[in-house]
């Protein structure tokens, strides 16, 4: 096996038996969740994936099975549906492959009765940092609590330190955590709702610094509701960073919020960010001060007019800065990560389509994809989106339109097929597809996928966020 991609999975459960033993799910904060991750073949030859489970702080492997995958071929495995899990695991995974793959993690509510929907999204990382940032964590502030998880990479035990600071206090220090021979490969969970040394209605961010290589996890929950989205930990700041969603009140009442940290601890980020609209015309723009280890919030409706529907792009002078895009309204609450660099070639292991009917009926989900370009203009038809279903078999391909820099284009599978299904067969019940975003070579795409999903009667719906992985 020569290519890993490492998956902190949060309250990943054989039953509905959620992370903190409580089976009836009032609210997202309370709910059970078990993880489905989704896995795409990245590679040019067929991939034999091996899945590793660990439960938290143990560096016993559980044996998740085998699965083999065409190229360009997307599946899942659903964490409930292995053997050896026990009731309530709460742990990481480790997918090892002979070809090079992608996985995003989602969440799922499965405990009796649940009134939670929407499936919290984050992306699985190939490699780790001894540096990773946590550009928000919340403690019962804008109705949230945050979890997170954070995984060592390496073959043998490491030590890391946990650092979180207040927003509303310049930045300040607020609580530090040692964990020390923490097991390879496995987790350790933290919980802002029972941590320590935060106060209630806390807003912040988190460093974490350890001695081998990290990944990272977070899942925000609604305390008295029913929202929920989640986010993996950022490995590095940089001085631009790129947002192919931007909303404000946008297709009857989405709305956008950006949460910038700045990364340094002794430089001050000078930070702008600059709302395009589809024709690549600047529409607004933001600006502010960071403090060393601070964060800032950005609404976009602050600086656009109602109907806007664009990107963003988030300039510092300064301090690098790392960046979380959040979208809210009409039942969505999402959370993404800003992209620093893009990629001719970008994975989307998870992609949906489903009729209208059966959407309406709240049985089946939708992908909306948004391709940003951040590089040199590019021409009508450079950059196209590959719809490859479980088998490995390209069914359509899309050609976007021109795309300037820093614009963006949205797409998704009826534009090209139809109101038909795209990811499920209902011959048989399985599911599995996903999308293959490819530009010109040298060419810079980042992208944002929603997985939507609709309320009965289509009057409104649920709605998570995760960005597209670049293909190397």
């Amino acid at each position: 096996m020569k290519k890993n991609r490492l998956i902190p999975l949060l309250a990943a459960s054989a039953v509905a038996v959620g992370s903190l033993g409580i089976a009836r799910a009032d609210t997202a904060y309370t709910a059970s969740f078990t993880t489905s991750i989704t896995y795409q073949n990245i590679g040019s030859g067929t991939a034999t994936v091996v899945v590793t489970f660990y439960a938290e702080n143990s560096g016993t492997a559980i044996n998740g099975g085998s699965y083999t995958l065409a190229p360009g071929a997307s599946s899942s495995l659903f964490a409930g549906n292995v053997t050896g899990l026990p009731a309530g695991f709460k742990g990481s995974a480790v997918l090892s492959s002979n070809e090079p793959i992608a996985a995003t993690m989602v969440q799922i509510s499965t405990g009796d009765g649940t009134l939670v929907r929407n499936r919290p999204l984050s992306n699985g990382l190939a490699e780790g940092s001894t540096n990773v940032l946590l550009a928000t964590v919340l403690r019962n502030r804008f109705d949230t609590t945050s979890r997170f998880a954070i995984q060592n990479t390496e073959s043998t035990p490491i030590n890391f330190t946990l650092r979180i600071f207040n927003a509303d206090a310049g930045g300040a220090l607020v609580t530090t955590d040692t964990k020390n021979n923490v097991p390879p490969n496995s987790a350790i969970y933290y919980d802002m709702g029972t941590l320590t040394g935060i106060p209630d209605n806390f807003n912040g961010s988190a460093t974490i610094e350890a001695t081998g290589k990290v990944v990272a996890s977070v899942m925000e929950l609604s305390v008295s509701g029913v929202a929920a989205s989640a986010f993996e930990g950022v490995t590095g700041g940089s001085n631009a960073v790129y947002m192919p969603s931007a909303l404000c009140n946008a297709f009857g009442g989405y709305n956008s919020f950006y949460a910038v940290q700045n990364t340094s601890n002794s430089q001050t980020a000078n930070v702008t960010v600059t709302y395009k609209d589809l024709n690549n015309n600047t529409a607004g723009t933001q600006t502010a001060t960071i403090n060393p280890g601070a964060k800032q919030s950005f609404t976009t409706c602050g600086a656009v007019g109602a109907n806007f529907n664009g990107s963003a792009i988030i300039t510092s002078s300064g301090a690098p800065i790392v960046a979380i895009g959040k979208v809210s309204g009409l039942g969505v609450s999402s959370a993404f990560i800003g992209a620093s660099t893009g990629a001719a070639k970008l994975a989307l292991p998870y992609v949906r389509w489903t009729p209208t009917a059966i959407y309406n009926a709240a049985q089946r989900q939708r992908a909306f994809i948004a391709i940003q370009n951040i590089g040199d203009p590019l021409a009508a038809s450079a950059v196209t989106v590959r719809y490859v279903d479980k088998n490995g078999t390209t069914l359509q391909t899309q050609s976007l339109g021109p795309l300037g820099t820093g614009a963006k284009q949205s797409v998704n599978w009826s534009q090209v097929g139809g109101d038909t299904d795209f990811g499920f067969y209902p011959a048989d019940g399985s599911f599995g597809g996903g999308a293959i975003v490819e530009g010109p070579p040298g060419s810079q795409l980042v992208a944002v996928v929603r997985i939507q999903s609709s309320d009965p009667g289509g009057a409104s719906g649920v709605g998570e966020d995760y960005t597209g992985i670049p293909i190397p």
